[in-house]
């Protein structure tokens, strides 16, 4: 399973390409021929594009019969995102979800910011603005 999983890896998320959709948790696992995915949420526009993704990938890597099943149950997390996958975030300029809800500024670290909208680039952001270097910033929404 580990090479299937080494391509998985490989994927990019295609909201954001910075990170695969393995940091993302978004691959839950890869069990009896098929690879299970759970979208960030359950109408996540994405999720074709994710699918297809994987589809391709598997199907070049030599892995046409493994299937892709996406389940909603129980629903994704921010708490599978992997370590690698909240820095990647982080470098890429979007605060990632935190345990303890603080939002720190991709940019500069400061924690002096402020949520500007509830919605951002995609469903799963929110727009912030930074008070110290004044730069916005989406960051990834906990659930």
């Amino acid at each position: 399973m580990q090479p299937i999983w080494e391509v998985l890896a490989q994927v990019p998320d295609p909201e954001i390409p910075a990170v695969s959709v393995v940091e993302l948790g978004i691959v839950r696992a890869v069990e009896d021929g098929r690879v299970i995915i759970t979208p960030t949420y359950s109408g996540c526009p994405a999720t074709l594009a994710i699918e297809q993704a994987i589809r391709a990938a598997l199907d070049a890597a030599g892995y046409r019969s493994m299937g892709i099943e996406t389940v909603i149950a129980p629903p994704w997390t921010t708490d599978w995102i992997t370590p690698e996958g909240r820095e990647k975030l982080r470098r890429y300029g979007i605060a990632p979800p935190s345990p303890s809800g603080e939002v720190a500024c991709p940019q500069c670290g400061s924690t002096e910011v402020e949520e500007v909208s509830r919605f951002g680039s995609t469903p799963c952001k929110s727009q912030y603005r930074c008070k110290s270097c004044l730069e916005p910033f989406d960051r990834f929404k906990c659930h």
